[in-house]
């Protein structure tokens, strides 16, 4: 309903997002009842895909304000508004605008409520969230809030999670809507009346690492081939051979079957194995990752942050029906310890990828990426992709300029 109400009412955005300046423009007082931010964001994405006659470059600008009440007794609460624009021409497909002669980039225009929730949080043992919210859990291949977008998945939910002790957690999450990235103008920006449950619960164990199961029912009305159940361990450790050199690992595995209203009865397998091994400023990994089919139907992660995998290209958001096996391998170096670039990040990864079944050769990809603060809170990155095509989608090429600020 507030939705509604702001997108009805552009004035009351825009005061909300006044509001966060106003605020921030403050001067710092003791304690302060009301904690506000702002957070801008500019990109320039250009995509070069085989098979439209034209490359989609798509300006978009994200102004986003928000504020955090002081807790009392441990309650709180969180408000956060934001704007998307395009600056020039839609020369691109944002999934509404009609542009269909262009490649897409997923990011519309929108004046929006992002994220409106009441806290309870008690450090060390409680931290209870009531409302429309970002979730994200471990490295958000099954849960995230697909933040590279300019506009975030999120969730209207409650959610808690209970810490019995330092080395353990549990969480679990409820919800009945998803407020996807598409925006509520998209026929598939919605999804409601769902029956979602979150379950998690981890534990440290000493010499071996971080060892999580969890079990993900998603019934989805809305989209009932992306309801499933899956439940799964995962584990990931770090292990010190000297000052310089650490090795790195996480490994997971889960099956994931039909649930509620899916059309058809499957049983899948993932499968992720990872080591690393990091050397001074350079650190390095190596994947293997499988997602399972049956020849109709695939393992699906309908609430990840899926940009973060299988390539930036985004060829596999959706897994293909014979499945997906990810060999990729990973380099990020930091090689500046003082100066301008001091924690400027440089990254290169290389994915080949196969079907699960038939061995069959969809393509290959390079990424590359190169990040750097220029002053705290203000950062800028460039971003490339390169897919090349044997037997799954066609070539693509995109690249990313990106700015951020926030105060």
């Amino acid at each position: 309903m507030f939705d509604t109400l702001l997108r009805n009412s552009p004035h009351l955005m825009f005061a909300l997002l006044a509001f966060g300046f106003t605020f921030v423009s403050l001067p710092a007082q003791a304690e302060p009842i009301v904690d506000p931010y702002v957070d801008i964001r500019y990109r320039l994405e250009l995509v070069d895909q085989d098979g439209f006659a034209d490359d989609a470059t798509a300006s978009t600008l994200r102004i986003r304000a928000g504020a955090r009440t002081r807790e009392w007794q441990g309650l709180s609460a969180f408000i956060e508004a934001e704007a998307i624009a395009h600056l020039g021409p839609d020369d691109f497909n944002d999934t509404v605008n009609g542009q269909l002669a262009f490649p897409v980039v997923a990011d519309p225009e929108d004046l929006l409520l992002n994220q409106a929730y009441v806290r309870w949080h008690r450090p060390d043992r409680v931290d209870a969230r009531v409302g429309r919210q970002v979730v994200n859990l471990d490295n958000q291949r099954w849960i995230g809030s697909v933040g590279w977008r300019q506009n975030d998945q999120t969730l209207d939910a409650v959610t808690a999670t209970v810490t019995p002790s330092a080395a353990t957690s549990i969480t679990y999450g409820y919800a009945w809507r998803v407020n996807r990235i598409f925006g509520p103008d998209s026929p598939m920006g919605i999804w409601r009346d769902n029956d979602i449950h979150l379950i998690r619960g981890s534990v440290d164990v000493p010499e071996l690492g971080t060892l999580s199961a969890y079990g993900y029912l998603l019934d989805i009305p809305d989209a009932p081939v992306n309801s499933s159940q899956s439940w799964g361990v995962r584990l990931t450790g770090q292990r010190q051979a000297n000052e310089a050199i650490s090795f790195t690992y996480a490994a997971e595995y889960a099956r994931q079957s039909d649930y509620a209203g899916h059309p058809r009865d499957f049983s899948l397998s993932y499968l992720l194995v990872q080591p690393g091994l990091t050397v001074g400023p350079v650190a390095l990994r190596f994947g293997y990752e499988r997602l399972g089919s049956n020849g109709v139907d695939a393992l699906q992660t309908p609430l990840a942050t899926l940009h973060a995998f299988n390539g930036w290209a985004d060829k596999f958001l959706r897994t293909p029906p014979n499945g997906l096996r990810d060999l990729y391998a990973d380099a990020t170096i930091r090689p500046f310890q003082s100066g301008f670039l001091t924690n400027a990040t440089f990254r290169i990864a290389y994915h080949d990828y196969r079907s699960t079944r038939g061995d069959l050769h969809y393509g290959s990809e390079w990424n590359a990426l190169f990040a750097f603060p220029l002053r705290p809170g203000w950062s800028v990155g460039l971003k490339y992709a390169d897919y090349d095509a044997d037997s799954f989608a066609t070539d693509t090429r995109k690249f990313w300029l990106t700015t951020q600020i926030r105060f």
